[in-house]
């Protein structure tokens, strides 16, 4: 068996102070932007994150927890088997079975048997409303307390001055023995409303964080290792074993944890089961619903030799795979992780928000101040004031006291003047858009990329792989200065060693022969070809020892001093029909001509429809001739002046720059090595289905799909992210400029204010959630 050590379990921390959204994002930040962190995830509602790290990671959680409480918060590490409800400081639970009834029997006392004033009643509101501010009011405190000790405020530190301005001046008066209305309704009423609302907020936010958690319960717990009656674990298989190979010793299959997996081990999938890890097929045949992982609904046949990944379901047959990935290295794990880093990031238009929310809570309670002096010191002008708006508004009720109305007015600012709402505003629609984008194959690299993908002008297509099939074959060849079949043989033994498409579907043509070419100093022109030195030849153009042989793109022939005139009609005919044409040339002179053609993706004309009905301009760019590209270019819909063709690969960077250089914000979508550079440059990367790995690195955006149907969609979904997330921007700043000076004149009680606080989160909260409904449509 293989001695790698087994993936490391992830850790799981208690954190307290986690008292809203904001509070969630601002932990999850704190912990990815830790060294050796691989994805976290928050959850509000248990208090807890569960962090993975990098394989060659070594976790520093002294560290980390201390980061956590340099922040504000509490942490620890909860132990392997602890359950959630056993760590959790009772969530809002205990807020809303005490400070519900209690500020019910408030509301009822005052509102309709009228007994505000009424001494006794008083004393009972002061021990229901005190009960509520010790218990209830506790996680306000604590997170205020924590705050104040990190030299930062946040929501609670608003919360916890509001709700004690009222409850104190309240309980002052009442011991006191002033006479008039007391407050206790409202200090209760505030604690419970915000309660409610950051109970809601905390459900419909795990709405909005759906995926992940979806995702990760795609994986099984289990799974069939195969093992051989010795104890020992099967032969591993390569690329040399057959596909139906046996062991010697009988074998029997065992049921353990996932985690118990090695690299090379053998499992046994039965018809039903989901894949535990990723791998590859030795035995058997059958259909894989892998809809979870690309969004596609056909299931994908699989045969000896064909990949299999974690999360996807096996249908029909029994099968044998051989792990090639366990833990983060899978396939699943790597989207798990790319789709919490897409939530937990922040896009550029949310800085704007930040910068105002940092200042935000001494400015309110500035304001606060400032209103408390007016309506003490000033009283008979603030109630002018009130008494000239109020057939604009509504009528307002201040108490008739100074020093009470300086009171409540106060509170009123402190509680109603909440970030939250600012704060949430971008994060809430990132979130519900990654999510989206992950449950339709769209894997979105952070907000940023959200952003850019929102402002794209201009889309720029590689060709081959991208807007063809990237399986192109050999359609016709011509042989303009030779008869002779060695030609082809040359050709084919050229093309063998070369990874490029094109040389793949040469060396495809499968030529059987006794002719075996041996050359010296071959090598392979990036973007152009591959030439070397004919060492010999056993056939009837054996002269041609040690003589150049060149095999690639007739620019790179043209360039070398290659003479192709004697090919011009084959070149043109053959281009006409969107064939790329390869030309192998001995020495100076043409001797083999090879139409290569690569069907368009049957999609992609209706791709680029949905593109340009979108306002979109859309671009060809590629290293074959221009004649070909337009073929191409006229089938897929796209105008003839925007097409680029015989574009060496470091020059499609170039391209970009130059579409840049006109104003327009760029979308590259390539899928391999050589557009990496593209990618990069351009505003927005958009990487297809089977890209390269260097390809995914440098994109902003990576389609799972084996179509390019997604970039339209993809698009349109960062479209509808961007008009979300200024819609929440437009409420926030909406909604504190307008309530702010409304609690300041009077016009909003404290208990209205901590109604309105909530429903503000909650209207972006279910805002940015429209785009769960709305998918990936454009516009």
């Amino acid at each position: 068996m293989n001695s790698e050590a087994p993936t490391p379990a992830p850790t799981e921390l208690a954190v307290t102070g986690l008292n809203c959204g904001n509070c969630a994002r601002k932990v999850t930040g704190i912990i990815q932007d830790f060294s050796g962190v691989a994805s976290v995830s928050v959850s509000l509602e248990n208090e807890r994150a569960s962090v993975r790290w990098s394989p060659d990671a070594q976790p520093d959680l002294p560290a980390l927890l201390d980061a956590l409480k340099r922040a504000g918060y509490g942490s620890s590490v909860i132990q392997a088997g602890t359950s959630a409800s056993t760590t959790q400081h009772g969530g809002w639970s205990v807020n809303l079975i005490l400070g519900i009834p209690v500020t019910l029997v408030l509301m009822l006392g005052e509102w309709v048997f009228h007994l505000g004033e009424v001494r006794g009643f008083a004393w009972i509101s002061f021990a229901l409303a005190g009960a509520v501010q010790i218990f209830a009011g506790a996680k306000f405190y604590r997170g205020a307390w924590a705050q104040l000790k990190a030299h930062s405020s946040n929501m609670d530190t608003l919360v916890a001055l509001g709700s004690t301005t009222a409850f104190g001046y309240s309980a002052w008066a009442l011991l006191a023995g002033w006479p008039g209305h007391f407050y206790f309704m409202e200090a209760a009423s505030i604690i419970t409303l915000i309660s409610v609302g950051h109970w809601i907020e905390a459900r419909v936010g795990e709405k909005a964080a759906g995926a992940v958690k979806s995702l990760m319960t795609f994986a099984p717990q289990t799974a069939r290792r195969l093992s051989s009656g010795t104890g020992v674990s099967p032969v591993h298989w390569t690329s040399q074993t057959p596909a139906n190979s046996q062991t010697a010793n009988p074998t029997t299959e065992t049921e353990v944890p996932v985690s118990e997996l090695r690299i090379n081990d053998h499992v046994v999938l039965r018809p039903g089961d989901r894949v535990p890890v990723d791998g590859d097929v030795l035995e058997g045949d059958s259909a894989v619903d892998e809809a979870m992982l690309t969004g596609e609904s056909q299931p994908v046949e699989k045969f000896a030799k064909s990949l299999l990944y974690a999360g996807t379901t096996n249908l029909n047959g029994r099968l044998v795979m051989r792990v090639t990935a366990t833990g983060d290295a899978t396939a699943l794990a790597h989207i798990i992780a790319a789709v919490q880093r897409a939530q937990t990031s922040r896009a550029n238009i949310q800085r704007l928000g930040d910068r105002i929310s940092n200042v935000f809570v001494p400015i309110v309670c500035v304001i606060a101040l400032g209103t408390a002096l007016w309506w003490g010191l000033a009283y008979e002008s603030a109630m002018r004031l009130t008494t000239w708006l109020a057939p604009f508004l509504w009528h307002a009720h201040p108490p008739a006291s100074p020093l009470a109305a300086a009171v409540i007015a106060a509170a009123a600012v402190l509680i109603v003047a909440c970030p939250c709402a600012m704060g949430l505003a971008t994060p809430a629609a990132i979130m519900a858009a990654a999510n989206v984008g992950a449950r339709r194959g769209i894997l979105i690299r952070d907000g940023v990329a959200l952003e850019k993908a929102g402002q794209v002008t201009a889309v720029l297509f590689d060709k081959t792989g991208t807007l063809t099939l990237g399986k192109p074959a050999v359609v016709k060849t011509s042989f303009p200065l030779s008869a002779f079949q060695n030609v082809e043989e040359l050709a084919v033994a050229l093309a063998t060693n070369s990874t490029h498409p094109i040389s793949q579907a040469i060396a495809r043509m499968h030529l059987d022969s006794s002719a075996e070419p041996c050359f010296t100093g071959w090598r392979e022109v990036r973007g152009s070809g591959v030439e070397a030195h004919l060492a010999n030849l056993k056939s009837e153009i054996s002269n041609l020892k040690s003589q150049m042989v060149r095999l690639g793109s007739l620019r790179w022939l043209r360039e070398a001093g290659v003479d192709l005139a004697a090919g011009d009609t084959f070149v043109k005919e053959r281009s006409a029909h969107g064939s790329t044409i390869v030309g192998l040339a001995i020495e100076n002179k043409l001797h083999g001509l090879f139409a290569v053609q690569d069907a368009l993706k049957p999609g992609a004309a209706d791709v680029v429809r949905q593109l340009q009905a979108s306002g979109l301009k859309t671009f060809l760019v590629t290293g074959d001739n221009a004649a070909t590209a337009a073929g191409i270019a006229k089938l897929a819909g796209i105008p003839a002046e925007n097409v680029f063709a015989e574009v060496r690969p470091e020059q499609k960077a170039e391209f970009v720059k130059r579409l840049q250089s006109r104003g327009e914000r760029v979308a590259f979508v390539g899928d391999g090595i050589n557009d990496a550079p593209a990618l990069t440059q351009a505003d927005l990367g958009i990487a297809v289905s089977r890209a390269s790995d260097v390809a995914r690195e440098a994109a902003d955006i990576i389609l799972l799909r084996s179509e390019i149907e997604a970039v339209p969609e993809s698009l349109g979904l960062a479209r509808a992210t961007l008009r979300t997330i200024k819609q929440n921007l437009f409420w926030a700043f909406f909604y504190n400029a307008a309530a702010v000076p409304l609690a300041a004149m009077g016009f909003m009680s404290p208990v209205l204010c901590a109604a309105a606080m909530g429903l503000s989160d909650l209207v972006v909260i279910g805002n940015a959630l429209r785009l769960l409904r709305r998918g990936g449509r454009a516009g």
